[in-house]
């Protein structure tokens, strides 16, 4: 089989938790409030930022879940990147932790003193569904005041979130009553959303759908390429690499820089050799895996399908299928995209 190898590492972040207030319909990642509260340590971050240095990277941005659930353990993490010589690109936050401006000030502050220039801050109908927008406007306006860049992600939805209620959380029906019946449909051209995660059940009612034939047709031969793109890297927490875009696989960050030890990852090996349509026959042949959907978005989609089942079947011969946490956040087939 094709062998997998991570060598060098060229742009990326660190994930410190997946616990987060909100759910966000488009969340890569699965983080939620029902996620486990662990919170990446000290010593492991300065083990984690240690490698990606020996892997060639410099700098990193680091997200969540929410990092500013927890301002000291972020400062902790930020001290140890210093300490390593790994510098931060930004430090992204959905503004929840907000309560008023000084209070937010004096977190900033510390986030300056510890080495971090920019605030990725989000803005999109996705988190106003669980955040309200004032919070946000009081997060750049005390970036402003305290001298912090921030990163808006993104503008092009301020100007919708303007014309709601700002004190209040809103649906993703409440945009469609306002701007149209398309307004979900629509929000993949205004930003990049990757079709994987909890976006694979918010975007179902609205992107066309092919049959299991169909969607394997049209899969690559082999997901070498993706499962080793570095370009937009993450390791998270508990030191495990997240190879390309594919969340919910997990490879341990000791075994990066080489090619993957024979025998230990026999997803990943299967995904890097042979694609999608490899771990189906798998799936199939040895534990009769009956497809959940009669179609599919894309081939992520039924990768995302194919993983829940075996972790179910045997996810000890699997452990490449992490974290659990993941998996156990996986919504009702057929639910409904904001509860």
């Amino acid at each position: 089989m094709r062998t997998l190898a991570i060598r060098r590492l060229a742009s990326g972040g660190v994930i410190t938790n997946y616990h987060c207030v909100s759910r966000c319909g488009h969340c890569l990642y699965n983080c939620s409030p029902h996620r486990e509260k662990a919170y990446l340590g000290e010593s492991k971050a300065a083990a984690i930022f240690r490698r990606i240095v020996n892997l060639g990277c410099h700098r990193v941005h680091i997200g969540g879940g929410e990092p500013l659930l927890h301002p000291q353990k972020l400062i902790a993490v930020l001290q140890a990147a210093a300490r390593v010589g790994v510098g931060i690109d930004y430090v992204e936050t959905n503004s929840a932790w907000f309560v008023e401006k000084q209070q937010a000030v004096d977190v900033i502050e510390k986030l300056l003193a510890a080495g971090v220039h920019t605030l990725l801050v989000s803005i999109s109908p996705f988190h106003n569904a669980f955040v309200p927008f004032v919070r946000v406007k009081g997060v750049i306006a005390a970036c402003r005041q305290a001298g912090m860049h921030v990163f808006p992600w993104v503008n092009a939805f301020v100007r919708d979130l303007n014309r709601l209620d700002d004190t209040k959380t809103h649906a993703i029906a409440e945009f469609e009553e306002r701007f149209g019946r398309d307004y979900l449909r629509r929000i993949p051209d205004r930003y990049w959303i990757h079709l994987g995660g909890r976006a694979l059940e918010t975007f179902r009612r609205g992107y066309p759908q092919r049959s299991v034939d169909e969607t394997l047709a049209d899969s690559p031969m082999s997901c070498a390429r993706a499962l080793s793109d570095t370009s937009h890297f993450h390791i998270d927490l508990s030191g495990s690499y997240i190879p390309g875009l594919c969340a919910g696989l997990a490879i341990a960050m000791e075994d990066l820089g080489h090619p993957l030890p024979a025998g230990k990852y026999p997803l990943l090996e299967r995904l890097a050799a042979t694609g999608i349509r490899g771990l189906y026959e798998l799936a199939c042949r040895d534990y009769g895996f009956p497809p959940r959907r009669c179609a599919y978005l894309n081939h992520c989609d039924l990768c995302t399908d194919i993983r829940h089942f075996l972790l179910q079947a045997d996810g000890s011969a699997f452990p490449e299928l992490a974290p659990q946490g993941f998996y156990d956040e996986k919504p009702t087939i057929g639910g409904p995209a904001f509860p």
